[in-house]
C-alpha cells in the first residue's frame, strides 16, 4: 500500500472515531461528567493527524438562567405584593408580569429553609435540624451538610452553568469557619464559582464582617455604605461579566439578602418615608391587611383572621410612649425592606439592560420563615440583649427613638409587629406548626416558560420543591451520584406542572414541620399541630409528651382558626401517626426543644475547635475569628499575656479585642497607655488603664480577670500587669453569660468592624502601631 493511501486510510479512521467521540450521549446522572476515552495515534507527525473535538460540557440547549431571591425574615403579611403595608414595587412588578405562589412554605427558621432549598432535601435530611449555632450530636442535627445531599449548585455547575451566590450563607457548621477549614461546606465548596458576602446568620449592615470566597475583606470605601447595596453592586458587576465573557453560558445568581433580619439597618430616608403610617398600631394593620388580601385574592374570601397570642397585647391597651416607640420600630423596619425591594430591582434592571430576562427562571420568595419575634414585647435597642437574656425597657429605649436603626443600634421590633406581618395567621418566626412561621409568599417570573401574567397558583409547595423544579426547567436530570457519592433522592417535587395549568391537582401531598418542639404535618388538604412553645419562651418548657394536638382542614381554614381535633378524633391519631412516620424516616428524631442552651457546644454535644484547651497563643495578622472558633472566656477566669515592642513615640490601638460596639471586650493602647475595657451589651462599659505611657522598647502586657463565680453573666475584678508590676484596676460588674455577637469577631491588633473600646477609632484607625510577638490568652 502506498504511504499516502495509508495516512488516507487512518485519518478516514480517526475522522470517524473522532465524530463517534464527540457524538456520546452524555450521561448527567453522574456528576462530574465523564470526559469520553481519549483516542490513541499510531502517526508519528501531528500535521498528519486530525484532533479529537475538544470535550466540553455544557448546559441543555435553552436552559434558562436561574435567580433565587431570598428575603430574610418577612412573613406572609409584609410584602404589598401578598397584601401587606410594605410597598414591594419589585415584586408587585414580577407578579403582575408571572405567578403568585400562596400556598408555599419555608422550615420556620434561618439556616434550615436555606439547606432545604439549595439541596431539595428536607431540613433534618441536610443535617440542619435547627440553625447551625444550636446543632447537636443527633443525625438531622449535626449541622454538617452529608455529601449525600449535593446542592444544587454543584449540580448546575457541573452541568455547565456559571453560579454566584451573594448576601447571606449561614450554612456553614461553626467549627468550620476558622481559618483551618475544612472549607468543604463553605459556598465556593458547594458549587459556587463567586461568593461575595457573610458566612453567618446575620451581620452589621453599616459595618459587616464580608468575605469573597474565602478571604475576609474590608468593606469598599462608598459614601453611605450599606451591605445591601454593596451586595447588589457585586451582583450586578459579576452577572455582567459573565455574560460579557460567556453570553452562550447560563448563569445561577444565589441573591441571600441579610435584610430584613435584625439588626434593622436602614437610611433613615427610606424609613421616614413610612412616617405614621403604623400609628394605628398592630391590631388596625393586621385588620386593613387581610382585607387587602382577600381583595387582591390571594387569601379566600372567607378567610378568618387568627387571634394574635395572648402574651401580645392590645395596641390600644398601651401606654402613649410605648405606641410611640413601637410605631417608629416598624417605620424602621418596613423602610429596611421596601431598600431590599429596591435594591432587588436594581439587580433586575441589570439583567434586564442585558436582555437576558426572557430566559431567566426568576424566583423571589419573600422570606425564609415567618416575620421574626425575636425582638420580645418591647423591642431591642441591641439584639444581643435577646441572646443573653436581659430584658430591655422601654423608659431606656424612648431616648434612642430617633437613632433606631443607625450606626448606633443593633435593634429588633416588638413581637406584635411580627404577628401583624404575618396576617392572617396567629404565629411567626420559629414556630413551624403554624403558617405563620412557615407560609411565605414567593412569585415566579420566567416569559419563556410561563405564558400566564398576574396568575396564582394555590397548589401546595414547600422550599424543597425549588431545586427540581430548576433541574426540570433546564432539562436536567436529577443525579444519581455526585463527585462519587450516591445521593439521597431529592425529596422535593416539582413546581413545573402547575406554571401552565393552574387547576392542576396538587402533587405535593405530604410534608412534616419541626422546629424546636413545635411540629406539625400536613397531608392531602389536612394538618395536624402543635404548639409547643412561643417564639419568646426559652426557658421552663411543657414536656414535650404533654403538648396538645389540633386539626384543621386547610382547605376550608387559610388561617388555621377552626380546630376540628375534638369533631374528628379519628382523624387527629391518624395524622399525629403519620408525623412519627415522617419524623423517623427524616431523621427528625429524637427531638431536642432547647434554645439558648444549645449555643453552649459542650451541652449541645457538638465540636468545638478549641475543645478542653486552656491556652491558645495567638500571633500577628490572626483576625476575623468568629465566636465559635476562638476561646470562651465567658463565666470563667481569664489571662492575657502580651509580649510587645513598642517604638520611639509611644503607640497606640487595639492589640487583642473580640465582639463590638454591641458587647464585647478589648486590650488596647490609647495615648500610648494600655487600657482594658469590657463592653456589657452596649449599655455599661467597664474601663482600667495604666496611668503613664509604655517606653519605647520590649513590653509584657497583662490583664488579669478573676470572675466572682456563682453563675452566669456574674461579674470580676481586672488588673492590669506592666512588666510584672500592676498598674490599674478595676470592677467589672457584669458580664455576658453566652454570646458576644453574631458576627463581630476576636482580632491581634486591630479591632475590625466597630470597636469594643471608646476613643481609639474605627475598623483601620485601631491598628497597632506597635509591634505584637505573642499573645498568650488563658481561661481557668
Amino acid at each position: 500500500m502506498k504511504r499516502g493511501t495509508t495516512f488516507g486510510v487512518l485519518g478516514l479512521a480517526l475522522t470517524l472515531g473522532s465524530t463517534v467521540w464527540a457524538q456520546q450521549k452524555l450521561d448527567r446522572t453522574s456528576l462530574p461528567i465523564a470526559e469520553p476515552k481519549r483516542p490513541t495515534y499510531s502517526e508519528l507527525d501531528a500535521r498528519n493527524a486530525k484532533p479529537p473535538p475538544r470535550f466540553e460540557v455544557k448546559a441543555p440547549k435553552g436552559a434558562p438562567n436561574v435567580v433565587i431571591v431570598l428575603i430574610d425574615d418577612i412573613g406572609f403579611g409584609g410584602p404589598s405584593t401578598f397584601g401587606g403595608p410594605i410597598r414591594t414595587p419589585t415584586m408587585d412588578q414580577l407578579a403582575q408580569s408571572g405567578l403568585r405562589l400562596n400556598n408555599f412554605h419555608t422550615t420556620a427558621l434561618c439556616s434550615p429553609t436555606r439547606n432545604a432549598l439549595k439541596t431539595g432535601r428536607n431540613h433534618h435530611t441536610v443535617n440542619t435540624g435547627s440553625i447551625m449555632e444550636t446543632a447537636t450530636a443527633f443525625p438531622g442535627n449535626t449541622g454538617q451538610n452529608p455529601n449525600s445531599v449535593a446542592p444544587l449548585a454543584e449540580m448546575l455547575r457541573l452541568n455547565g452553568y456559571s453560579t454566584g451566590a451573594f448576601g447571606k450563607w449561614h450554612e456553614t457548621a461553626p467549627w468550620e469557619t476558622s481559618v483551618s477549614g475544612p472549607y468543604d461546606r463553605w459556598p465556593t465548596h458547594q458549587g459556587f464559582d463567586k461568593f461575595y458576602g457573610f458566612i453567618g446568620g446575620e451581620t452589621d449592615q453599616w459595618y459587616p464582617l464580608i468575605y469573597d470566597g474565602v478571604i475576609k475583606v474590608d468593606p469598599p470605601k462608598m459614601k453611605n455604605y450599606h451591605f445591601t447595596v454593596d451586595m447588589t453592586n457585586q451582583a450586578i458587576n459579576w452577572v455582567k461579566a459573565q455574560q460579557s465573557m460567556t453570553p452562550d453560558k447560563p448563569f445561577f445568581v444565589y441573591f441571600a439578602t441579610g435584610a430584613v433580619h435584625a439588626p434593622h439597618h436602614v437610611p433613615k430616608e427610606w424609613a421616614d418615608k413610612y412616617k405614621g403610617q403604623f400609628d394605628k398600631g398592630w391590631d388596625q394593620v393586621r385588620a386593613e391587611t387581610i382585607e387587602r388580601q382577600k381583595k387582591l385574592g390571594v387569601i379566600p374570601a372567607s378567610t378568618q383572621l387568627a387571634p394574635r397570642p395572648t402574651d401580645i397585647q392590645a395596641w390600644d391597651s398601651l401606654p402613649a410612649d410605648q405606641r410611640r416607640l413601637f410605631a417608629r420600630q416598624a417605620e424602621i423596619f418596613a423602610g429596611f425592606l421596601e431598600q431590599t425591594d429596591y435594591e432587588i430591582g436594581r439587580f433586575k434592571q441589570a439583567l434586564d439592560d442585558i436582555g437576558v430576562m426572557d430566559n431567566t427562571l426568576f424566583i423571589y420568595i419573600a422570606g425564609d420563615n415567618g416575620t421574626s419575634a425575636e425582638g420580645g414585647f418591647v423591642g431591642m435597642y441591641n439584639e444581643m440583649t435577646y441572646f443573653n437574656g436581659v430584658a430591655e425597657k422601654v423608659e431606656d429605649l424612648i431616648p434612642l427613638i430617633d437613632k433606631w436603626g443607625g450606626p448606633e443600634t443593633f435593634p429588633h421590633m416588638s413581637a406584635g409587629w411580627a404577628v401583624a406581618f404575618d396576617t392572617p395567621f396567629k404565629w411567626t418566626k420559629q414556630v413551624a406548626s403554624d403558617f405563620g412561621g412557615t407560609r411565605n409568599g414567593a412569585v415566579i417570573h420566567w416569559p419563556k416558560g410561563i405564558k400566564e401574567k398576574g396568575g396564582l397558583r394555590s397548589q401546595f409547595s414547600h422550599v424543597i420543591d425549588i431545586a427540581p423544579t430548576i433541574l426540570e426547567a433546564a432539562s436536567l436530570p436529577q443525579p444519581k451520584s455526585v463527585n462519587g457519592t450516591v445521593q439521597t433522592p431529592i425529596e422535593g417535587t416539582s413546581l413545573l406542572y402547575a406554571f401552565n395549568d393552574p387547576k392542576a391537582a396538587e402533587r405535593h401531598k405530604t410534608q412534616y414541620f419541626e422546629m424546636f418542639g413545635n411540629r406539625a404535618v400536613y397531608d392531602n388538604g389536612w394538618i395536624a399541630r402543635t404548639i409547643h412553645r412561643a417564639p419568646w419562651q426559652t426557658t421552663n418548657l411543657p414536656p414535650l409528651t404533654s403538648d396538645v394536638w389540633e386539626l384543621y382542614d386547610v382547605r376550608s381554614d387559610f388561617s388555621l382558626t377552626k380546630n376540628l381535633a375534638t369533631e374528628q378524633p379519628a382523624k387527629l391519631k391518624q395524622m399525629q401517626a403519620l408525623f412519627m412516620k415522617e419524623a423517623q424516616k427524616y431523621h427528625v428524631l429524637p427531638i431536642d426543644d432547647r434554645t439558648i442552651e444549645r449555643t453552649n457546644p459542650t451541652l449541645a454535644g457538638r465540636p468545638d475547635v478549641l475543645g478542653t484547651r486552656t491556652s491558645l497563643t495567638l500571633y500577628e495578622g490572626m483576625q476575623g475569628m468568629l465566636e465559635n472558633t476562638f476561646m470562651n472566656i465567658k463565666n470563667r477566669s481569664s489571662k492575657i499575656t502580651a509580649d510587645l515592642d513598642i517604638p520611639t513615640g509611644g503607640a497606640n490601638g487595639a492589640i487583642l479585642s473580640q465582639g463590638g460596639r454591641f458587647g464585647g471586650w478589648s486590650l488596647y493602647m490609647k495615648d500610648g497607655k494600655p487600657a482594658y475595657t469590657y463592653n456589657f451589651l452596649g449599655l455599661a462599659r467597664y474601663t482600667i488603664a495604666a496611668p503613664q505611657a509604655l517606653a519605647a522598647g520590649k513590653a509584657t502586657v497583662v490583664l488579669d480577670f478573676v470572675y466572682d463565680g456563682g453563675g452566669l453573666g456574674k461579674g470580676g475584678k481586672a488588673t492590669l500587669y506592666v512588666n510584672g508590676k500592676a498598674v490599674a484596676d478595676g470592677r467589672v460588674e457584669k458580664t455576658q453569660p453566652n454570646i458576644f455577637s453574631a458576627d463581630e469577631t476576636a482580632d491581634v491588633g486591630i479591632d475590625n468592624q466597630t470597636p469594643v473600646a471608646e476613643g481609639i477609632g474605627i475598623g483601620a484607625d485601631t491598628r497597632f502601631t506597635g509591634k505584637i510577638n505573642s499573645i498568650v490568652l488563658e481561661v481557668k
